[in-house]
């Protein structure tokens, strides 16, 4: 991949700034006249075979943000030159996967180990869900994304709190001393010289470590609400298919879910308690024609992708069976459960079901849920 002049980035800066042109208008004059720099050379008659009038008017006109995104937007390129990166809608890097979508933005912003491109995601899923998971959907999440990891799959998702975290987690842990491995993308909603949401600060340092962090905002944009239900197209866009491990009916995790069968991709969800309102949209995807998902294996055989190497440890949470697990585990069952509906299932007393759900908490065998319910946890 060449990189790009400053001249050339400027051109690019400018179009994507120009008001009332958007990214579709943009592509029209790109497939007209060439790069950025062709396009504004052209005299206003020749623009207005493309765009209208008032379209014209405003491409002969320097955006005042112009110079001071240029610069900004040069010195974060030089200040790590091949790990910050940009990559255009005529590059050759540029993924394929994404020219074939409806709205392939025309730049992407990429921070990360120059060895790594968008264009080996050949091997990759989306794996996407609530920003507030069940403490089940959070580990089944991390589960996924490490044997996905483990087994040559790239983890794609959007850096979200809850399911989108506890996937990145996941693949980072998978792929482990493997640098060589493109572990995870983070399709982010802002520009790439900032980081949200706050807390995972630490893990987007990671993943620009040993994956990439994807933009197609420029720098400096903060994190507005608008932007991230449209960086969902770009999580599709990028994958085989995607995995929605909890999503509320609601869940803009739906919106990556449709966005994949609109681009011919498969749909996987991950089936949840009937009283968990996480539960509801997976279950929803479900009945709508997705792939229900118990391991890993579900999607290797519908994508009919070799798995690579063996995972270390099995793709979804396995819990003990009734021969081996403690009483009160098997009371609990696998959804939240409230403490007089344990005294009612168990005939025990409220302060030794309270002790023995404590001792389980610390050993990480149950969460305390809102509302004082409890469920148990299954470890992968």
């Amino acid at each position: 991949m060449g990189s790009l002049s400053r001249d050339e980035l400027q051109h690019w800066l400018r179009l994507t700034l120009t008001p009332g042109v958007g990214d579709g208008t943009s592509r029209k004059l790109l497939a007209a006249f060439g790069l950025p720099e062709a396009v504004f050379a052209q005299p206003q008659a020749a623009l207005l075979q493309v765009v209208s009038q008032a379209q014209a008017n405003a491409l002969a006109q320097q955006p005042s943000e112009l110079d001071g995104l240029v610069e900004l937007t040069w010195q974060w390129l030089q200040a790590a030159p091949g790990r910050n990166r940009i990559v255009t809608l005529a590059d050759a890097a540029y993924p394929a996967s994404l020219l074939d979508t409806a709205d392939p933005p025309l730049l992407l912003y990429l921070m990360g180990p120059p060895q790594f491109e968008l264009s080996q995601l050949d091997r990759s899923l989306a794996v996407v869900g609530s920003r507030n998971p069940t403490p089940q959907g959070a580990s089944n999440a991390r589960a996924f994304g490490h044997a996905l990891t483990q087994a040559g799959v790239s983890v794609v998702s959007g850096l979200a709190l809850g399911i989108d975290g506890a996937a990145h987690e996941g693949a980072l842990e998978g792929a482990a001393g493997n640098d060589a491995f493109l572990a995870t993308v983070a399709v982010v909603g802002t520009g790439l010289d900032r980081v949200y949401p706050a807390r995972h600060r630490q893990l987007a340092h990671r993943i620009a470590q040993q994956g990439l962090l994807v933009s197609e905002l420029p720098l400096g944009t903060p994190p507005l609400t608008q932007n991230f239900p449209k960086r969902n197209r770009i999580i599709a866009g990028l994958t085989r298919g995607t995995l929605v491990v909890e999503a509320a009916l609601q869940s803009g995790s739906l919106i990556t879910a449709r966005l994949a069968v609109e681009q011919g991709k498969e749909v996987f969800a991950i089936p949840g308690s009937i009283h968990a309102p996480q539960s509801r949209g997976c279950h929803a995807l479900i009945r709508q024609g997705a792939k229900l998902v118990e391991t890993v294996k579900d999607i290797f055989e519908d994508l009919n992708l070799r798995i690579e190497s063996a995972p270390a440890k099995p793709a979804a949470p396995v819990s003990a069976g009734p021969q081996d697990e403690p009483p009160l585990l098997a009371a609990l069952g696998h959804d939240p459960v409230s403490l007089d509906a344990l005294v009612a299932r168990t005939g025990w007393p409220a302060a030794q079901l309270q002790a023995q759900l404590l001792e389980l908490e610390l050993s990480g065998e149950v969460a305390r849920l809102p509302g004082g319910l409890f469920q148990r946890v299954g470890h992968a």
